[in-house]
């Protein structure tokens, strides 16, 4: 019986003890093994991400760029039909299709110098007065962005979108020269002066390595969509063009009142709503920086609005739609230099103080100097434009733009006063620019084709004389 057992418990251990033939084991292997899905794994992931990232570089590309595009048309819209028709209701009757011809004319003519060498002078090189030809018939301006001004839009929708700030410009010097200045004279002044006065003015405050610009110029003037490249500019030269051609026949015994403020309430209604292009569009993007820009401009149209409306109805009793709708403009002028720098409190600050001074200049200052602008372009523009690009410098803040860089004071208010003498350079500049400009450019058009039309051909009115034919037919 014992023999069995043992036997029996042979037999149970013999698989134990005989070894069994198995596979090698091989370190190296296993972690190759291990290793190539996670080196697969990681290279996916990271591919992954590539695309991801490249998705949503074209997501922001897209959306900055159609907000850019619309922009561009918002700001057209200012000139055709927002000034044509603002301008259009403020002149008398016989005027109105030639002052809307001035502005349409404009759109036309500065458009193709722009396309031949206006861009490049104004951005291309980066020299501090002027650009260069890099640029000259779009040459190299295309889909790719140009990130030395928006890295994230093609270099052809920040052409356009300048483009039309080029447009409005000289067409805002018109409004000082109505009713008496020649069509072909009109024409031949305002090319000259977009070669010769705001090309310069635009390169030296937005252009790489320009005198005025904020990011690395000898004089870092903050303005953030055209308070001295635009307003001053344009303002200070229609006092010039004012003051050369002389007074309107009649003026300022005979009255002239506006022929048609509807025409006038409707068109400054478009310029409100265009601004919004002219000032949030400078962001160069749909970013937090054009929300602030868009909040300040409208709360400073406001403002004005009620500024001018109580100075008026303080002096007369009443406040008038044109008072309105002026002191509107006076305010959208003022904010369009801080736009991008300033919070909405001190907008509604720029906004008050613009109101009140333009009113004071188109009634009072006006009156004691004797100059017949007709339209005041200079009352409003030049004005506004000043008293705007000073008070940037005093409410300009980082938290709302760091332009000098994180954590760097920008305005007075931030304890940065010397940027207010900053402002005042640029000011004194964009003066001496349009003021020397402007009369050497009256002399030699004057030469050529004569500045004003004849005493009859005013008296008759300049819709018949420059272009034959009538805004309305009232006997049909």
């Amino acid at each position: 019986m014992n023999v069995v057992w043992k036997c029996c418990l042979l037999l149970a251990m013999a698989p134990i003890a005989v070894p069994l033939p198995a596979k090698q084991f091989s370190p190296t292997a296993a972690s190759s093994s291990s290793s190539s899905p996670s080196t697969s794994q990681a290279s996916a992931t990271n591919e992954k991400l590539a695309q991801l990232d490249q998705r949503v570089t074209a997501a922001q590309s897209s959306a900055d760029n159609a907000w850019m595009l619309v922009s561009a048309a918002l700001v057209l819209m200012m000139t055709g039909p927002g000034l044509a028709l603002f301008y259009g209701g403020l002149v008398r009757r016989k005027n109105t299709l030639a002052i809307m011809m001035q502005s349409f004319a404009l759109m036309a003519v500065i458009t193709v110098m722009w396309a031949l060498v206006g861009y490049s002078l104004c951005f291309g090189g980066s020299g501090p007065v002027i650009g260069n030809f890099e640029h000259a018939f779009l040459r190299g301006v295309g889909a790719e962005p140009n990130t030395d001004y928006a890295g994230t839009i093609p270099q052809m929708t920040f052409m356009v979108y300048q483009l039309m700030f080029a447009i409005i410009t000289p067409a805002l010097i018109t409004g000082a020269t109505a009713e008496r200045m020649k069509f072909s004279g009109t024409v031949l002044f305002l090319m000259l002066w977009f070669l010769v006065v705001y090309t310069p003015l635009a390169h030296m405050v937005w252009g790489k390595g320009g005198f005025l610009n904020s990011s690395g110029g000898r004089f870092p003037c903050l303005d953030f969509a055209g308070g001295t490249v635009v307003h001053i500019s344009s303002g200070v030269s229609a006092l010039v063009c004012a003051l050369y051609i002389g007074k309107r026949t009649g003026f300022p015994k005979q009255p002239m009142p506006p022929h048609s403020l509807v025409l006038s309430f409707i068109g400054a209604c478009l310029l409100w709503v265009g601004w919004f292009g002219f000032n949030a569009g400078s962001a160069l993007a749909s970013s937090p920086l054009a929300t602030s820009a868009f909040v300040a401009t409208h709360f400073a149209a406001a403002a004005a609005a009620l500024s001018w409306s109580a100075a008026e109805w303080i002096k007369n009793g009443r406040a008038s739609a044109l008072g309105a709708i002026s002191g509107a403009v006076a305010g959208l002028v003022a904010i369009t230099p801080a736009a991008g720098f300033v919070a909405p409190m001190p907008a509604l600050v720029i906004g008050l103080v613009a109101g009140a001074l333009c009113y004071w200049m188109v009634t009072r200052v006006k009156a004691l100097f004797g100059y017949d602008d007709a339209l005041d372009a200079f009352g409003v523009h030049g004005a506004g434009g000043t008293i705007g690009a000073l008070l940037t410098g005093v409410f300009a803040t980082q938290l709302i733009n760091p332009v000098f860089g994180a954590g760097k004071a920008v305005g007075g208010m931030e304890g940065h006063w010397g940027q207010v003498g900053n402002q005042l350079v640029g000011v004194l500049i964009a003066w001496s620019v349009a003021l020397v400009g402007t009369i050497v450019l009256l002399k030699i058009v004057d030469w050529i084709t004569g500045v004003r039309v004849t005493e009859d051909q005013e008296i008759e009115g300049l819709d018949i004389t420059q272009h034959g034919e009538e805004a309305y037919n009232l006997e049909s």
